[in-house]
């Protein structure tokens, strides 16, 4: 398998990454969608996938969207996680994420202490991530009871990324959450960048070359966009959001 930590700070030496996220919820995506969809993704020029959802998730469905974008591909799986019962050594690597922000104990560590022994007997690649929840927060909001941080309040939002970092999380992520109107705003892109040194990851309503060039701009290392990805057919549009992210 792919070396998904290695892999990563290699391609961020040279410029913003593009992941799509893909919602392996049978009830929204089958193995044949998801198929034409990485294809396309691919070769719009994203990095590699991310695989997970907020809700819906099997270790089956898991598997067959991850086993599929694989050899449709070639390019690195990277579970996002959804649910403690749902786990595949399938993948590439496996965000080990807190999200720091949450009300509930249990999405800060308690499924972790669950999950971690069978990550560890399957051999699974982790990466920790602090997972930081913005307004409008979305699904993720509301299902991980998330404190949501403000849009104008950056130094919230930057306080939760220096204290992952100090507390040895290998990536932060600034999430607005899938399908949100809007994305996360520069100026917090800005100010959290500013004062961590480990890579920082934007996601959530991103679905426009604009939206994907000012994230950049602001200093995103990764960019994610999902739900756009899986809605849109356009194909032209998709590549130059992806090229925006990537700047090139």
């Amino acid at each position: 398998m792919i070396d998904v930590k290695e892999y990563i700070k290699e391609k961020i030496k040279n410029g913003t990454m593009h992941l799509t996220l893909l919602d392996p919820d049978p009830a929204k995506l089958t193995v044949e969608n998801a198929k034409v969809i990485a294809r396309k993704l691919k070769d719009a020029g994203t990095d590699a996938f991310l695989i997970g959802g907020s809700t819906g998730v099997t270790t089956e469905s898991l598997n067959a969207i991850t086993v599929a974008v694989r050899e449709e591909t070639g390019l690195p799986t990277i579970y996002f996680p959804s649910d403690v019962h749902a786990i595949s050594d399938e993948v590439d690597a496996m965000l080990f994420m807190s999200i720091v922000n949450s009300s509930d104990p249990k999405y800060i560590t308690h499924y972790h202490a669950k999950a971690a022994p069978y990550v560890k007997m399957l051999g699974i690649q982790t990466i920790p991530m602090a997972y930081i929840v913005v307004e409008p927060g979305m699904t993720v909001g509301r299902v991980a009871k998330a404190k949501l941080i403000p849009r104008d309040d950056v130094e919230q939002a930057a306080g939760f990324a220096i204290a992952a970092e100090l507390l040895g999380m290998k990536l932060v992520y600034l999430e607005a959450g899938s399908g949100a109107d809007k994305p996360v705003p520069p100026e917090m892109i800005k100010t959290v960048k500013m004062n961590i040194d480990v890579p920082l990851i934007v996601g959530g309503g991103i679905r426009t070359p604009e939206a994907a060039a000012a994230a950049r701009e602001a200093g995103a290392d990764i960019i994610v966009t999902g739900t756009f990805v899986e809605q849109c057919s356009d194909e032209s549009l998709l590549t130059a959001v992806v090229k925006a992210a990537k700047g090139i």
